[in-house]
């Protein structure tokens, strides 16, 4: 029986179910310990270093940089030390001799409880640098293998295409409860825009190779099928391409069947930006928003930070850390906007409340646009929130920021006036249940007094969940942190 461990991609945050491979950072044959990184992973969040829970020698490396990983499958495999097993040679990493059985119906087996199992011992046993979630719940274990005997049938000449046909996961096509893809030939119809709905692999009991792919990618060397055989591909995806499009893996040139129009590219969503657009789509298909704003008259508080600057330079607070001091103190006296609606197997929802506020704010990075929240900022000074403000902004553009930092916030605070414009219909960042935007400072034309004056002047929107609060409600929080811009001095005898 084989020593050797199978650690399992763990989930790197609540709700994460892939990653995508950035880099390894140990190779085949390489003698690591518990709990060094062995690779880097980029999450819809946030960019991760993986430890080992295991020590050992390297054997295999389950992925190549840029590969998306499923959650609860192989990672990386490790012979314990002492054990005696000869360590697997990279030329040997895809295993092309294997036998796949198909089955009607996907059942766990011993061999993948059994991965998930000595993992979660494992890490029970000694690993100390404990990721979110790690070792899933569940125990999705890796996909079976058997090796067939050395004098079995082997095709020897196409190593590499036997074995991304070969290496089979549980993934199925909708509708196609047979039609079971490799994670290798899901991935290239994706990039190519091939449709695997309607098609009918070649494979066993229908499952779908990576030369059925192929044919519709290259269809000029595809060879003669059946009609139940052929498969579909959406528009574009059977024009001719350049081979700069050909050697990115993305399909460009070709005319758009519907608009007329060439062509230009084809960007996968994914990371970032599938983890905001999901959870974008989700807050408006579930919240019932309503949004209200005001123009605020915000030249006292501009005054006063200026005055504070000339005093202590480098220690007074940016504009956004006080407003940021408003909206908790505007929380702690209308909590229904810092709450979460919670809704349970029967349809039957409950308002949940907080002990404190995490606030997050809105940054924008190279990955684009991140929202990591202060812990307990109810609790913090101006100053303070500044700092954390700063300190939170350059953790997220250095990709560095955890699951919990990036997860955790109550209400969230947008500045988009450092884009330039004056206000937005901000979408609430699920599952909270409000977002208050601030808009940029101008001068404007302002009557002060009974007379016409120059002010600094920006506009505050509050996109909220009307099933925690009315109207009343939010115009009441909306009106508060408006009149603590106007007069802050007032507010500041409280804080």
């Amino acid at each position: 029986m084989s020593e050797t461990k199978v650690f399992l991609l763990p989930d790197l945050g609540e709700g994460l179910t892939e990653a995508e491979l950035v880099n390894w950072l140990v190779s085949v044959g390489d003698v690591i310990r518990v709990d060094q990184p062995i690779a880097e992973v980029e999450t819809a969040k946030s960019m991760v270093e993986v430890p080992s829970p295991y020590a050992g020698t390297v054997t295999v490396l389950h992925g190549e940089p840029g590969q998306t990983l499923d959650v609860g499958k192989p990672l990386i495999s490790v012979l314990p030390i002492g054990a005696t097993a000869p360590v697997v040679e990279p030329a040997s990493v895809v295993e092309p001799v294997l036998v796949v059985e198909p089955v009607e119906t996907p059942v766990e087996t011993p061999v993948e409880t059994g991965a998930a199992d000595a993992y979660r011992e494992e890490e029970k046993a000694g690993s100390g640098n404990v990721l979110i979630g790690y070792g899933t719940p569940g125990g999705s274990g890796a996909a079976r293998r058997t090796r067939a005997p050395r004098d079995a049938s082997v095709i020897e000449p196409d190593a590499q295409k036997a074995a991304d046909d070969l290496l089979l996961l549980r993934t199925r096509v909708p509708g196609k409860l047979g039609a079971v893809i490799s994670p290798l030939v899901r991935r290239m119809a994706r990039e190519h825009g091939v449709d695997l709905g309607g098609m009918q692999g070649s494979g066993d009991s229908g499952l779908i190779m990576r030369k059925d792919v192929e044919a519709v990618i290259h269809p000029e060397s595809r060879q003669a099928r059946s009609p139940e055989q052929t498969i579909t591909a959406t528009p574009g995806s059977r024009q001719a391409r350049s081979p700069e499009s050909v050697s990115t893996g993305l399909t460009t040139g070709g005319v758009d069947t519907r608009t007329g129009l060439g062509i230009s590219s084809r960007t996968p969503v994914k990371g970032v930006r599938k983890a905001v657009a999901a959870n974008m789509s989700r807050s408006r298909a579930e919240i019932p928003e309503a949004t209200v704003w005001v123009d605020v008259d915000a030249t006292a508080l501009v005054e006063l930070r200026a005055g504070l600057k000339k005093s202590d330079p480098h220690h007074t607070p940016g504009l956004l850390a006080f407003i940021a001091r408003f909206v908790t103190a505007g929380l702690k006296r209308l909590p229904e906007l810092n709450t979460r609606i919670e809704t349970a197997a029967d349809g039957s929802q409950v308002i949940v409340g907080f002990d404190g506020i995490n606030l997050g704010f809105a940054a924008q990075t190279d990955r684009g646009l991140m929202v990591p929240s202060i812990r307990n900022a109810d609790k913090l000074s101006a100053r303070e929130l500044d700092a954390e403000i700063r300190r939170l902004t350059a953790v997220v553009r250095e990709g560095k920021a955890t699951p919990e930092q990036l997860g955790s916030g109550t209400f969230t605070l947008n500045n988009y006036g450092v884009f330039g414009v004056d206000g937005s219909a901000a979408i609430i960042n699920h599952p909270e249940v409000a977002i208050l935007g601030v808009g940029r400072i101008i001068d404007k034309p302002w009557v002060v007094d009974g007379e016409l004056a120059v002010r600094k002047v920006t506009e505050l929107t509050l996109t909220f969940d009307h099933r925690v609060c009315d109207g009343g409600t939010a115009a009441g929080f909306l009106r508060l942190v408006a009149d603590a811009i106007e007069n802050p001095s007032s507010l500041f005898v409280d804080l």
